[in-house]
């Protein structure tokens, strides 16, 4: 945790933003795997530990505007926990390790919920993600899991956003830690794979490295020879020689703080000259979106910088035709493109996501309905203190050459006998980590190695 002062702060500037009113924050809870005792490995809900900093489950915190207290709810361990976990701190120690003084059991949350409601209090809670505290919130004020939706405070999610989404110098050195951690689980896998072995052989060495850090991975391994599907969980692949291997992997430090990557590797010891190509293409377009970073100025810049030298550099090898703007405002460029150049990152990977994108990343502005553009997570103006990630890369995706050729789209763009040569070339990128300061974007961690030549001299 940080020092008590910090969370104190934080909560002050959260009851002046809201002004008035009750803010209902529920922790996470256990989550069973198969059966009660068998749970995932527990993490709590971000919000919940940027205001109170407790890596525990089963809690809840009111912050009472109107009557100045601040209570945690939460049930101590019995003597039959601890004998299976050993001594704990109680309730009231890891609450006063945050600087609230006030603690209850957490059968009592119900009659104050109830008190708050006959008084006519403003009760403010965000949506939530987790089924379990859904049904909490229908015990607690009668809110249908189907309303939450319709039903959470707007004001409360515009103040956490304005506060969380500027990262502090604390912060940014967790984030820096958690960064230069990440690189070393990619320089691992650069290593590490070979043909022969399975994804899931190199998935356990980057998992290793996380570990041994005494963090854990900050979302699932991506660990793949099938670069071109975006998310690409599945590890049961056996990597060939000549095969490209993407890795997207990050690492959660222990205060939870993230770090995301990307890398694309050769199998081999060298990339082939079809890969070098594609390969610098994405290299041009990393850099081209850096440059295009501003402070004060739509992080859409970056995006845009990156997409057109993608499909200007995909010109050069003939994969493509006409102006490269012209492209991007009807969306040809998707195809080879069809995600985000990047999103904000701290304490979730992808930072608040559960708060909504129009609020975190675009300010409330309506977000594109254009395939490709609509799945920019973040496109606002940069403030100092906003950490986020570049991740352009090049697919060739095999299921939507098929359907946008056979719909004879963007015909006056796209060189379609070209690019179907390519169809089962995978996908490339790279992703590094950002903070953005009044004198402009700096780089987060330690460099990752990302050249062609860095990565064939680790090979």
């Amino acid at each position: 945790m940080f020092q008590k002062s910090t969370y104190i702060a934080r909560r002050n500037e959260l009851k002046q933003k809201i002004g008035k009113g009750l803010i209902l924050l529920l922790g996470n809870d256990e989550s069973s795997m198969n059966y009660a005792d068998n749970t995932y490995h527990f993490r709590q809900d971000s919000t919940f530990l940027y205001y109170f900093g407790i890596q525990h489950p089963g809690l809840a915190a009111v912050i009472d505007i109107d009557n100045n207290r601040e209570v945690i709810f939460g049930n101590d361990y019995t003597i039959d926990d601890i004998v299976w976990m050993g001594p704990q701190p109680t309730i009231q120690e890891r609450a006063e390790s945050c600087g609230v003084s006030m603690v209850q059991e957490l059968r009592k949350l119900s009659g104050m919920m109830d008190m708050a409601t006959q008084m006519g209090q403003k009760i403010h809670f965000l949506p939530l993600y987790r089924p379990e505290n859904k049904i909490k919130l229908l015990e607690l004020l009668d809110v249908a899991p189907k309303d939450v939706m319709n039903t959470f405070s707007l004001d409360l999610v515009k103040a956490v956003v304005s506060q969380r989404e500027i990262k502090t110098a604390e912060e940014i050195e967790q984030i820096n830690e958690a960064v230069n951690v990440s690189v070393d689980m990619h320089v691992a896998a650069m290593k590490f794979v070979r043909p022969g072995m399975t994804e899931a052989q190199v998935a356990a060495e980057i998992h290793k490295v996380a570990l041994a850090a005494g963090g854990n991975i900050a979302f699932p391994i991506i660990a793949t020879i099938n670069g071109q599907t975006l998310h690409n969980h599945y590890h049961g692949n056996t990597v060939k020689e000549g095969d490209l291997f993407l890795v997207d992997a990050g690492y959660e430090n222990n205060m939870c703080y993230a770090g995301d990557l990307s890398s694309t590797i050769p199998v081999s010891k060298l990339f082939t000259s079809e890969q070098k190509d594609i390969y610098e293409i994405t290299l041009a377009a990393h850099q081209a979106a850096v440059d295009a970073l501003e402070f004060g100025k739509p992080f859409k810049n970056a995006h845009i910088a990156a997409c057109t030298t993608i499909f200007n550099g995909m010109k050069t090898l003939g994969f493509t035709k006409g102006d490269a703007m012209d492209a991007f405002h009807e969306g040809a460029h998707a195809l080879f493109f069809p995600c985000g150049t990047g999103h904000m990152m701290g304490l979730d990977v992808h930072d608040m996501e559960d708060l909504g994108e129009v609020w975190v990343g675009y300010d409330g502005q309506p977000k594109s309905t254009q395939f490709g553009l609509k799945s920019l997570r973040l496109a606002k103006p940069l403030q100092a203190g906003h950490v986020f990630t570049i991740e352009p890369g090049v697919y060739f995706i095999p299921e939507l050459i098929d359907l946008w050729r056979g719909q004879n789209k963007f015909n006056d763009f796209i060189n379609w006998e070209k690019v179907d040569s390519y169809r089962n070339f995978g996908g490339i990128r790279n992703e590094e980590d950002f903070v953005m300061t009044e004198n402009g974007a700096r780089l987060l961690g330690k460099p990752k190695p990302k050249t062609i030549k860095e990565l064939e001299a680790l090979r």
